[in-house]
Protein backbone atom coordinates (compact mmCIF):
# COMPACT_ATOMS: atom_id res chain seq x y z
CA UNK A 1 0.00 0.00 0.00
CA UNK A 2 1.76 3.12 -1.47
CA UNK A 3 1.51 6.59 0.91
CA UNK A 4 0.76 9.68 -0.30
CA UNK A 5 3.16 12.67 0.17
CA UNK A 6 1.62 14.18 2.39
CA UNK A 7 1.88 10.77 4.60
CA UNK A 8 5.30 10.47 3.38
CA UNK A 9 6.14 13.74 4.75
CA UNK A 10 5.18 12.59 8.15
CA UNK A 11 7.25 9.91 8.10
CA UNK A 12 9.94 12.01 7.27
CA UNK A 13 10.64 11.45 3.95
CA UNK A 14 9.24 14.25 2.52
CA UNK A 15 9.92 15.21 -1.24
CA UNK A 16 8.42 11.76 -2.68
CA UNK A 17 6.06 11.01 -4.80
CA UNK A 18 3.03 9.15 -4.25
CA UNK A 19 3.95 5.06 -4.32
CA UNK A 20 7.66 5.78 -3.08
CA UNK A 21 6.85 5.00 0.23
CA UNK A 22 5.17 1.43 0.26
CA UNK A 23 4.06 -0.59 3.64
CA UNK A 24 5.06 -4.15 3.03
CA UNK A 25 4.72 -5.68 6.24
CA UNK A 26 3.19 -5.69 9.03
CA UNK A 27 3.26 -7.97 12.41
CA UNK A 28 1.80 -7.98 15.39
CA UNK A 29 3.49 -9.69 18.69
CA UNK A 30 1.26 -11.39 21.48
CA UNK A 31 3.13 -12.71 23.68
CA UNK A 32 5.84 -13.54 21.24
CA UNK A 33 9.53 -14.64 21.52
CA UNK A 34 10.51 -12.52 18.27
CA UNK A 35 9.42 -11.15 15.48
CA UNK A 36 11.00 -12.13 11.83
CA UNK A 37 10.89 -10.32 8.39
CA UNK A 38 12.61 -12.83 6.37
CA UNK A 39 10.27 -11.55 3.13
CA UNK A 40 10.33 -8.18 1.54
CA UNK A 41 13.24 -6.86 1.79
CA UNK A 42 15.17 -6.89 -1.84
CA UNK A 43 16.88 -4.02 -4.21
CA UNK A 44 13.33 -2.95 -4.72
CA UNK A 45 14.07 -0.62 -2.53
CA UNK A 46 17.08 1.76 -1.15
CA UNK A 47 15.85 2.31 2.28
CA UNK A 48 13.60 0.03 4.95
CA UNK A 49 11.45 1.73 7.97
CA UNK A 50 10.46 -0.43 10.79
CA UNK A 51 8.61 1.51 12.73
CA UNK A 52 7.40 0.36 16.92
CA UNK A 53 4.15 0.60 18.36
CA UNK A 54 3.59 0.06 21.84
CA UNK A 55 6.13 -2.84 22.70
CA UNK A 56 5.59 -3.79 25.85
CA UNK A 57 7.88 -6.59 27.28
CA UNK A 58 6.50 -10.03 29.84
CA UNK A 59 9.77 -8.87 31.72
CA UNK A 60 10.70 -5.66 33.50
CA UNK A 61 13.87 -4.04 32.55
CA UNK A 62 14.94 -5.47 29.44
CA UNK A 63 16.25 -4.48 25.67
CA UNK A 64 14.58 -4.73 22.80
CA UNK A 65 17.12 -6.15 20.55
CA UNK A 66 17.38 -6.60 16.38
CA UNK A 67 20.14 -8.70 14.21
CA UNK A 68 20.22 -9.34 10.24
CA UNK A 69 21.07 -12.37 8.21
CA UNK A 70 22.90 -11.91 5.07
CA UNK A 71 21.43 -13.98 2.22
CA UNK A 72 21.48 -17.52 2.29
CA UNK A 73 22.92 -17.21 6.21
CA UNK A 74 21.43 -18.40 9.65
CA UNK A 75 21.81 -17.58 13.05
CA UNK A 76 21.31 -13.49 13.17
CA UNK A 77 25.37 -13.33 13.91
CA UNK A 78 26.47 -10.93 11.28
CA UNK A 79 29.14 -8.55 12.14
CA UNK A 80 28.30 -5.16 13.55
CA UNK A 81 29.97 -1.50 14.75
CA UNK A 82 27.50 0.32 16.56
CA UNK A 83 26.71 3.14 18.84
CA UNK A 84 24.19 4.28 21.50
CA UNK A 85 23.61 7.41 23.56
CA UNK A 86 19.84 8.42 25.28
CA UNK A 87 18.56 11.39 27.08
CA UNK A 88 16.73 10.81 30.15
CA UNK A 89 13.81 12.71 32.47
CA UNK A 90 12.28 11.47 35.73
CA UNK A 91 8.77 12.17 36.96
CA UNK A 92 10.14 13.69 40.28
CA UNK A 93 12.32 16.33 37.58
CA UNK A 94 15.73 14.78 40.22
CA UNK A 95 17.04 13.15 37.16
CA UNK A 96 17.96 14.47 34.05
CA UNK A 97 20.80 14.02 31.83
CA UNK A 98 22.43 12.86 27.99
CA UNK A 99 25.08 10.61 27.86
CA UNK A 100 26.88 8.11 25.41
CA UNK A 101 26.01 4.70 27.04
CA UNK A 102 29.14 2.37 26.14
CA UNK A 103 27.54 -0.92 27.37
CA UNK A 104 24.86 -0.68 25.05
CA UNK A 105 27.58 -0.72 21.50
CA UNK A 106 29.47 -2.87 19.97
CA UNK A 107 32.92 -2.65 17.94
CA UNK A 108 32.74 -5.52 15.56
CA UNK A 109 30.14 -7.95 17.39
CA UNK A 110 28.17 -10.48 16.64
CA UNK A 111 25.01 -10.07 19.61
CA UNK A 112 22.26 -8.54 18.62
CA UNK A 113 22.28 -4.80 19.10
CA UNK A 114 20.28 -2.93 21.79
CA UNK A 115 17.51 -0.27 20.30
CA UNK A 116 15.58 0.50 23.15
CA UNK A 117 17.03 -0.91 26.70
CA UNK A 118 15.31 -0.68 30.34
CA UNK A 119 11.77 -1.15 29.26
CA UNK A 120 9.27 -1.21 31.78
CA UNK A 121 6.99 -4.27 31.67
CA UNK A 122 4.11 -1.95 33.47
CA UNK A 123 0.57 -2.51 31.55
CA UNK A 124 0.88 1.17 30.77
CA UNK A 125 4.42 1.61 29.61
CA UNK A 126 5.83 0.53 26.09
CA UNK A 127 8.32 1.77 23.75
CA UNK A 128 8.14 3.55 19.96
CA UNK A 129 10.25 4.13 17.73
CA UNK A 130 12.28 3.62 13.98
CA UNK A 131 14.79 1.74 12.63
CA UNK A 132 16.14 2.82 9.43
CA UNK A 133 18.23 -0.01 7.30
CA UNK A 134 19.63 1.50 4.14
CA UNK A 135 20.59 -0.90 1.09
CA UNK A 136 20.35 -3.76 2.49
CA UNK A 137 20.72 -5.09 -1.13
CA UNK A 138 24.26 -3.66 -1.96
CA UNK A 139 27.00 -6.46 -2.51
CA UNK A 140 29.19 -3.36 -2.56
CA UNK A 141 29.11 -1.69 0.53
CA UNK A 142 28.67 -1.97 4.44
CA UNK A 143 24.95 -1.74 5.17
CA UNK A 144 24.03 1.76 7.73
CA UNK A 145 21.46 1.82 10.21
CA UNK A 146 20.19 4.33 12.62
CA UNK A 147 17.54 4.22 15.06
CA UNK A 148 15.74 6.56 17.39
CA UNK A 149 13.05 5.39 20.46
CA UNK A 150 10.79 7.17 23.17
CA UNK A 151 10.21 4.50 26.33
CA UNK A 152 9.15 4.76 30.22
CA UNK A 153 11.67 2.53 32.14
CA UNK A 154 10.96 0.78 35.60
CA UNK A 155 12.31 4.12 37.29
CA UNK A 156 9.45 5.31 35.82
CA UNK A 157 11.39 7.71 33.41
CA UNK A 158 11.24 9.06 29.82
CA UNK A 159 14.12 7.91 27.52
CA UNK A 160 14.95 9.04 24.47
CA UNK A 161 17.37 6.97 23.01
CA UNK A 162 19.59 6.56 19.72
CA UNK A 163 21.28 3.86 18.04
CA UNK A 164 23.50 3.43 14.59
CA UNK A 165 25.79 1.27 13.00
CA UNK A 166 26.43 -0.54 10.27
CA UNK A 167 26.91 -4.54 9.44
CA UNK A 168 30.35 -5.06 8.13
CA UNK A 169 29.18 -6.91 5.38
CA UNK A 170 29.64 -6.17 1.98
CA UNK A 171 26.81 -9.21 1.14
CA UNK A 172 23.08 -8.29 0.85
CA UNK A 173 21.15 -8.68 3.74
CA UNK A 174 17.36 -10.26 3.56
CA UNK A 175 16.22 -11.19 6.93
CA UNK A 176 16.02 -8.92 10.05
CA UNK A 177 15.19 -10.19 13.26
CA UNK A 178 13.64 -8.86 16.51
CA UNK A 179 13.08 -10.08 20.08
CA UNK A 180 13.59 -8.68 23.83
CA UNK A 181 17.15 -9.27 25.69
CA UNK A 182 14.81 -11.42 27.40
CA UNK A 183 11.56 -13.00 27.70
CA UNK A 184 8.30 -12.44 25.20
CA UNK A 185 6.67 -9.08 24.07
CA UNK A 186 3.72 -7.77 22.75
CA UNK A 187 3.12 -5.13 20.41
CA UNK A 188 3.01 -4.54 16.60
CA UNK A 189 6.03 -3.61 14.39
CA UNK A 190 5.80 -2.58 10.50
CA UNK A 191 8.37 -2.04 7.70
CA UNK A 192 8.19 0.13 5.05
CA UNK A 193 10.16 -0.04 1.56
CA UNK A 194 11.14 3.86 0.18
CA UNK A 195 12.18 3.99 -3.29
Amino acid sequence: MPLGANKAAIMGVSGVSTGDVVLISSQTASNSASLTFSSGISSTYGEYIFKFYNINPATESVNLTFQANAVDASGYNETLTSTFFRAKHDEADSTTSVAYIAGADQAQGTAFQQLAYSIDDDADASANGELHLFNPSSTTYVKHWLSRFSLQDQTPMEMDQYAAGYFNITTAIDDVQFKMSSGNFDGKIKMWGVK
